[in-house]
């Protein structure tokens, strides 16, 4: 299994190269340069497994033995998913009328980036171990990502990781899983802006390939393949559990199966894509709040930023550069890398690109997609109280909404993923008319301590936030070289 950027430029990778990577090289993002196929006869042996037992199955086939041996992947992912509150690690409820949540967010952050982040982090700490080194991992978050990365890679000894979330566009527990981490390898800082303004100088960080080998620098964002890799998982486990496979006679078609899927970034909207390219048969709804970028590129080809990022109910999709669907554009015009870097390169150029038409038509028969305002987040959310007194978050609302304007088909099963906790999301909930009662694990966050540095709106735009984060890297490395602690 070799790996390669989605613009042409690297090739031959193999997967310890990419995990210990952010962007590639030459600003595309990595993917195996060819998928295994899953046989309808692989599925069905899988359908008795537990989630992690999937995961390691899953895994495998991105990971060569001689890497990372079978029984070295089975004790990570095992110690990985041990946090877990349920000891299925993902559950399912299901509701009235057909509709299914596949609740993702059982981890230590309440939230599904938990699943590949635990996962990730374990593989990061292994292969730096065997290679006696260190790494600096530089994080944008637009909300659950960069408590997850902090609460997974607290205390390792090979690893410091820098966070930077949007001041004033998460909510306080979101801030808090973040802040109040004051280990000596976790650094935070606070932004004056949206998501998609971090990922400016994060992309130029990583762009400078003197700092990213001089420091280890990587990414923990889902440009990294191990995230999507893990992500893969839950679509597939999903399809077992929902599609009807175990009813199906041996000789019948697989069996079909419609994932909604809340969508900001893209990461999990490119994980189904890819599932679907090794053989299983999904059919994908990606549902956005009012950032529509990709509802927009799915359904008119209009691939554009808006003016600005709208804050929502649902902040963790509050994004207007999906950089994930670099990945979709790549596997579904057939690996064309000439044409996905002249795309990617024109959109983040100007903002704003029309697909190709062969491209589009491929991607809106792969992909559908709607959009949901405030309104219809909190609509969603009182009427699946009112039905079945199952608390929805924001984000999974979203995809909800789709069950309430568009009923199930009695001839396709579908099912919706529950991204995080709406326990994360109170003031969302009380908008809504909702109450909760907060578990003692947030309510304590508030007792806590909180330590983060600033990064403050100034005339040269997003520079001095780059000159601010590479003197941060620098200074961390100088003191991991020098063995003293960073903070006093």
């Amino acid at each position: 299994m070799r790996y390669c950027s989605t613009r042409g430029g690297v090739h031959g990778l193999d997967f310890c190269d990419v995990l210990l990577s952010g962007f590639a090289p030459d600003g595309g993002m990595f993917m195996p340069e060819s998928l295994p196929v899953l046989s309808p006869d692989t599925l069905r042996s899988w359908t008795g497994l537990h989630f992690s037992q999937l995961v390691v199955e899953v895994a495998s086939l991105f990971i060569p033995t001689h890497l990372m041996p079978r029984d070295h992947l089975e004790a990570l992912v095992t110690e990985a998913l041990s946090s877990f509150s349920v000891p299925e690690v993902v559950r399912f409820a299901k509701l009235k009328e057909g509709l299914t949540i596949v609740e993702l967010f059982h981890g230590n952050t309440l939230a599904f980036k938990d699943l590949a982040m635990t996962c990730t982090v374990r593989f990061l700490d292994y292969f730096l171990h065997k290679q006696k080194r260190r790494a600096v991992v530089l994080v944008g978050t637009s909300g659950d990502t960069g408590g997850s990365a902090i609460q997974s890679a607290k205390g390792l000894a090979q690893v410091d990781v820098v966070v930077v979330y949007p001041r004033g566009r998460i909510t306080p527990i979101q801030e808090k899983h973040m802040t109040t981490c004051l280990q000596d390898n976790i650094h935070v800082f606070a932004a004056d802006g949206s998501s998609d303004d971090i990922d400016v100088p994060l992309r130029r960080l990583f762009a400078d390939q003197e700092l990213v080998k001089a420091h280890g620098l990587m990414s923990l964002n889902s440009v990294n393949w191990s995230r999507i890799m893990i992500q893969l998982a839950h679509f597939i486990y999903a399809y077992l559990h929902m599609s009807g496979l175990e009813k199906a006679s041996a000789d019948a078609p697989l069996p079909p199966l419609e994932v909604v899927v809340p969508t900001g970034g893209a990461g999990n909207i490119a994980a189904g894509c890819i599932v679907k390219q090794m053989g299983v048969p999904l059919r994908l709804v990606a549902m956005v709040n009012s950032n529509d970028i990709v509802r927009r590129t799915v359904q008119c080809g209009d691939f554009s930023m808006a003016a600005d990022v709208k804050q929502t109910l649902a902040p963790a999709i509050d994004i207007q550069d999906p950089y994930n669907m670099e990945r979709v554009f790549w596997l579904l015009s057939g690996r064309d890398s000439a044409l996905v870097k002249g795309i990617m390169e024109d959109f983040h150029r100007s903002h704003r690109h029309t697909l190709p038409e062969e491209l589009h038509t491929v991607l809106s028969q792969a992909v559908s997609a709607g959009t949901v305002t405030d309104e219809g987040i909190m609509e969603t959310m009182r009427r699946c109280w009112e039905d079945n007194q199952y608390l929805l978050c924001p984000h999974t609302a979203v995809a909800v909404w789709h069950h309430y304007h568009t009923p199930p088909n009695a001839q396709l099963n579908r099912c919706y993923l529950a991204t995080a906790s709406p326990a994360k999301f109170q003031s969302a909930v009380q908008r809504a008319g909702l109450t909760l009662d907060l578990p003692e694990s947030l309510s304590s966050l508030d007792k806590m301590v909180a330590r983060y540095e600033s990064l403050e709106k100034s005339q040269t735009g997003t520079k001095d936030w780059e000159d601010k984060l590479r003197v941060k890297i620098q200074s961390i490395s100088s003191a991991r070289e020098h063995n003293v602690t960073y903070y006093t």
